[in-house]
Parts: C-alpha cells; structure tokens; sequence
C-alpha cells in the first residue's frame, strides 16, 4: 500500500514543489545515477531524489533508504511519511546537527541554518515548511525526537537494507555513526544470556541448552570469553552434550573439551581423552598443558582476535542470513588480493547461496593462480558459480580457462603440475561440470553452447581415468540424451 504522504505529493503538485524546494525531497527525480538493488533481494522503488544526484527509495517494509551520489547509503525513516518528518524538521542544509547534541545544542543549530537559509535561498522558509507540515498532516514533534528517530533508523540499515551497485555488486557504505553493532555482539548476546541463566538458574535452564546444539554452540563461545573457575560443572555438562549427540559443529565441541581440560581435575580425563578421540595425555599435568597450548593456538580469552568467518558461521546457524550475508559482502569488498581469505569468501557466499557475490569472489581468486594446477582448480569452481548464478556463457568461459590450464584447448603449453589431471579427482571434476553445465544449457534453449560443451564433454569422458568416467555414468547418459533430442541446428 503506498503511503498516505507519497500519494498526497503525486496528487498535490503544490506540495510536491514545497517538498522538493527547500527540503530536498523531490518525486520528480525519482531515479538514481546507476542501477542498484538490495543485498536481500526485496523490493526497491525510487520515488525521489535531491539536487546532489542523490535519492530515495521505499523498500518492501515500508522504510525509506537514502542512497547519495557519492556511494552512501542510510535508512532515513521507517516510512515516507517518518522520513519527510525528520527532512522537514532537520533540512539536509543543517550542517551542525552531530551525535551528542543536547536540546538547547540542536535548537541552537537549526535556528542557524534556518536562518542562513532564508538569507541565501529561501526567505518564505517559515510558511513553506508551515504549508508543508500542515497540507501532509505532519504530525509536530520535538527536534530533539526527530533526531532520535533519524538515528534509530540510520541503525537499523544493515543487515536488511545493504545496498549494492548492480553492475559490481560492490556495497554502498555507511555514513559515519549509522553502524550497526558488530555481528560478534549480535551473535554471542543469546549464548551470553543462556549463560548467564545457567549460572544463576535451576535445570531447566541447563535442560533448555543442553536440547538445543546453536545455543549450545553459543554458550560455549560465550564462556570462552568470561571464564569463571566456578562454571566447570556447565562445561562438563555442555561437552557431554556436545559428545552424545555428535553435532556436525566439531569446533565446539573441541573448544569445549579445551575449557574442561584447562581445569585439570583427573576425573575429566576420561571425557576429555573420548571427546577428542583418545588423543589427550592422560595425567592431569600432561591435560592441562596440552589444553594450554590449543587454547594458544587456537581459542584465548579475546572475541577480537577470532576469525570473521565463526561469528558468519554462527550468524548463520542462528538463522540470521542476511547478517551473516552483509558481513560477508563487507569483507569481500575491502579484500585485496588475498587468496585464502577470497577462497573462504567464495565458499562461504556459495554454501549462503549468494551466487552473484560468490562469483566475484571467485573470479578474484582464479585470477590469482600462479600454477595450471592451480587454475584448473580454481575456474571449474567458477563454471560452477556462475552457473548456478544463471551466466551460462560466463560458466562456459571459465571451463575454457581450466582446459586451458590442462592442455586442452588452444593457448601456451601446460606446466608439469597437470602432468597427471586426467587420473586424479581434478579432471572428475572438471568434467562435471562440463556435463552439468550441458544439461543447464539445454534447459535454458541455448542450444548452441550445449552441443558445444557436450563435445568437450565427450573428449574428457575418453581422457580421464576410468573409475571416473563410471561414476558420472548417470550424468553423462543424462547430458548425452538432452543433446540428442535437441531439434536439429
């Protein structure tokens, strides 16, 4: 349903001119200077923009997103009718208003660029803004109220309102004072809370835990950072949880038998050596140094220092997509030429289903390989990806890189690392994707690229090892079919 504000400015050209002229907000520039789209993949309709290039968008909640000219994006109301609140009440030409501005502060600003104003650029100020307030039905809030509101907004941009540069699928940033809390903080807050009642409450609360393995996994996370020589019991509790049930999460479970093991008490032992496969000495001397030292290695005391891609694990496993996804799409873009990390981010993006952003992590990482190992390797993940992504052509590209890289296609001499792909899972895998890749072709009607790839498909079928070629019998029989009933070129 379109706001009641929205439809009185389309209605009322007389206070569409009011609301573009002073206060910026003008639904004759609804459009932006490049295509853009939400990280989640909901609506976005530009209904108005401003005359710095800049402009506003109504998202499928209702909520208004301001995206600048300049790469900037932020919430700036929960509504069209919020967001003119807050435009009219604080104009964009106020350059005092800051964080921390007390009310005789804000006032103080506001009668200085009200003022400076009506000196420059806008003498009927005073009645313009009245005959605004008044012909939308504005309700007449304190400034010290609106500012509130334009923060609280600003905050709630991320994880749902990530903005992204269609062409390069690059995230908009946010201005200064709008981020939000940091994810590890979102993360650990339902571990750090079922701690604490585990602490301080009776069974149910340790029954409540032990039940559920994501919270589990986040009370061990949490008490990793406030250990307490008193919460011993819990972690036993939570490291015979985590052994009986034999949950996919091994991390936890391994860092809750380091917590156990750094008590020392010979009583553990027995749990300790089972739940990490009878490895760990067996005094308690030989456990706790042996504890101490994966606890170096691995864990510590300080949340800072882990790695983003636990607390986008756990985000996750929690549910939270879209917070697990900005982060992500954050990290890929002040990524440099990391090979590591862009190989995590690729992976990452891909199992989130984030084809488009695991491309481009992909792609990166492809172009970083030195050897034709190497880059076999890499570009059949890239077919892969883009495949999935929907960019059939890119995908054929990238499966010429990697027969390339292997010797089969036209281009410079393979180097001695692919010397025996052919026998080893790199050529099974290569063509995979080949024959995945026909059958998404000829679903699509390009007819041409998949006769094209079934031919490089055959030719690999006769090149690699034999255990290969039979256990992509059935999808070979499926490709080679689907070609076959193709109409005649």
């Amino acid at each position: 349903m379109t706001d009641p504000v929205l439809r009185l400015l389309r209605e009322r050209p007389d206070l569409a001119e009011l609301a573009a002229f002073p206060f910026g907000f003008d639904i004759g520039r609804a459009y932006h200077v490049e295509d853009v789209h939400l990280a989640s993949g909901a609506s976005l309709e530009p209904v108005a923009g401003d005359d710095t290039g800049g402009t506003y968008f109504v998202c499928a909640d209702g909520a208004v997103l301001y995206a600048s000219s300049e790469g900037e994006a932020v919430l700036v109301g929960g509504s069209v009718t919020e967001a003119l609140e807050i435009l009219v009440g604080l104009p964009s030409y106020c350059e005092g208003i800051e964080p921390g501005l007390d009310e005789e502060q804000l006032l103080a600003a506001l009668r200085e660029a009200d003022a400076g104003a009506r000196e420059q650029f806008a003498p009927e100020l005073d009645a313009q803004r009245a005959a605004l307030v008044s012909g939308l039905g504005l309700p007449v809030r304190p400034p010290l109220e609106l500012l509130g509101l334009s923060y609280a907004a600003a905050r709630r941009t991320e994880p749902d309102h990530l903005l992204l540069n269609s062409a390069e699928l690059c995230a908009y940033r946010l201005p200064e004072g709008a981020a939000p809390a940091p994810l590890r903080d979102v993360v650990l807050a339902p571990g750090r809370a079922a701690l604490e009642r585990m602490r301080s409450g009776g069974p149910a609360s340790w029954t409540e835990t032990g039940a559920d393995p994501v919270l589990r996994a986040g009370v061990v996370r949490a008490a990793q950072y406030d250990r307490r020589a008193d919460d011993l019991p819990l972690l036993r509790f939570l490291l015979e949880r985590e052994s009986a049930e034999c949950t996919p999460w091994f991390e936890e479970r391994r860092l809750a038998t380091v917590l156990v093991a750094l008590h020392g008490r010979a009583e553990d032992i027995p749990l300790v050596r089972s739940a990490h496969g009878g490895c760990a000495p067996d005094d308690p001397a030989g456990v706790v140094a042996w504890a101490r030292e994966e606890d170096a290695k691995r864990y510590g005391p300080d949340p800072a220092t882990e790695s983003d891609f636990t607390w986008i694990g756990l985000a996750r496993r929690q549910g939270r997509t879209e917070h697990a996804r900005v982060a992500l799409i954050r990290m890929l873009d002040d990524t440099g030429p990391d090979a590591e990390r862009l190989r995590g981010l690729s992976r990452a993006l891909e199992d989130l289903g984030d084809h488009g952003q695991a491309t481009r992590a992909q792609f990166d990482l492809a172009s970083l390989q030195d050897t034709g190992w190497d880059r076999a390797a890499e570009t059949y993940v890239l077919a892969r990806v883009e495949r999935r992504k929907g960019d059939l052509a890119a995908a054929g590209r990238a499966l010429g890189r990697a027969r390339v890289a292997v010797g089969l296609g036209d281009g410079p001499a393979p180097d001695e690392t692919v010397a025996e792909w052919h026998r080893r899972g790199l050529g099974r895998q290569i063509t995979e994707q080949h024959l995945e890749l026909v059958l998404a072709a000829v679903e699509a009607g390009d007819h041409a690229l998949a006769r094209e790839t079934m031919a490089h498909a055959k030719l690999l079928l006769k090149t690699i090892a034999g255990q290969f070629r039979s256990s992509l019998s059935e999808l070979s029989t499926r490709a080679k079919w689907a070609v076959a009933a193709l109409p005649r070129a």
